[in-house]
Formats: structure tokens, C-alpha cells, sequence
């Protein structure tokens, strides 16, 4: 007889948009396909902000007494993620990653998500896989939050510190991985 293990509690997501452009009833109807692509990730939708502005605010999108906003309803609904409607800069993740204290993510991360989970064939596994290690390349430096971007040393090497090493081999291994990937993807066509 199997053991039925207790089902394990859904992550709880925010879902944050700006909107500068769209009268508010359409873009209350892009929030509703953002929340239905967050339930097709199996995550709860907790709560929903919008905040209507004129332009975007380049260091987190969003004004800050927004993002204040957004921090008070992850802090109260518990919540494990932040999506965000719009798409977002490596720099603008890492921003709202440091204030908001929880994982970010915007609406290109969460369609990628839904189809790894739902790729069937081998093609479209490499596709997807493909695309994810596209879509991370230039977001690198925000994953890397403890190295050191500086070093001491001497000669031509002196400004180039650990974490400038550590950004390189990350590089090449994602550029190494997609050329494997699309060799592979030829094989398979």
C-alpha cells in the first residue's frame, strides 16, 4: 500500500503591474491573464497591485512608495515570489530582489516556467531549455550577490576580481550549454 504524502503547500505569489499607457479596464484584463499563468504554475495568487503612471521608474520600475506597497503585502500575505507584468532589467530584478527580501520574477520568467513544466518531447525540452539559458545570460550579475566585483592585486590584472572571474565562467558555460543545446536541436530535426 502507498503512503499518501501530505500535498505540499502552494507557493504564495504577489502580482505587481504598472500601468502607463492602457486605460485601467485593459489593463486590469492583462492582470487576470498574469494571474491565471501564475496558477498554471501552481502558485496561489495572494494579492494584486497596480500602480498607474506616467512613465517608469528606472531603478525599480515602480515609484517607491509602490514598492513600499508591494513589501507591505508580501510581509502580510506571506508571500514566496513577486510577479511582475511587466518585463524587467537584470538590474531592476536585483533592486526589487534586495528591498522586497523575496524572489522576483516577471511575466517572460513565468511563461519559460510553464513550458519546461510541460514540455513532452525531447525537442521541445532543448527548445525551452534553450531559451531559459537566453533569457538568464545578461541576468547573471544579480545572481551573484556575494562576489566581489573588485579585487587587489597588481599589473594589468588588478581591477579584476573574483566575481568578474566568476561572471566569465558562468558566461561561457551558458554560451558552452546553448551551443550544445542547438547542436543537439539540429541532431533531433
Amino acid at each position: 500500500m502507498i503512503e499518501l504524502q501530505p500535498s505540499a503547500e502552494k507557493k504564495r505569489a504577489v502580482l505587481v503591474g504598472l500601468n502607463t499607457e492602457k486605460s485601467p479596464e485593459r489593463y486590469l484584463s492583462s492582470m487576470k491573464e498574469l494571474a491565471q499563468l501564475a496558477e498554471a504554475c501552481d502558485l496561489e495568487v495572494t494579492s494584486s497591485i497596480v500602480q498607474n503612471a506616467p512613465a517608469v521608474t528606472q531603478k525599480t520600475l515602480f515609484g517607491r512608495g509602490k514598492v513600499e506597497e508591494i513589501k507591505t503585502a508580501v510581509l502580510a500575505d506571506d508571500a514566496d515570489i513577486v510577479i511582475v507584468q511587466e518585463s524587467l532589467t537584470p538590474m531592476q530584478v536585483r533592486n526589487l530582489e534586495d528591498f522586497l527580501d523575496t524572489e522576483v520574477m516577471d511575466r517572460t520568467g513565468i511563461i519559460l516556467q510553464i513550458f519546461s513544466t510541460r514540455a513532452r518531447t525531447r525537442e521541445a525540452r532543448l527548445q525551452v531549455k534553450s531559451a531559459q539559458l537566453q533569457y538568464m545570460l545578461p541576468r547573471l550579475v544579480g545572481m551573484r550577490k556575494n562576489l566581489s566585483r573588485q579585487g587587489g592585486g597588481s599589473g594589468r590584472l588588478s581591477n579584476k576580481g573574483a566575481g568578474e572571474e566568476k561572471l566569465e565562467l558562468d558566461r561561457r558555460h551558458i554560451e558552452h550549454q546553448l551551443a550544445e543545446i542547438n547542436r543537439q536541436l539540429k541532431e533531433v530535426e
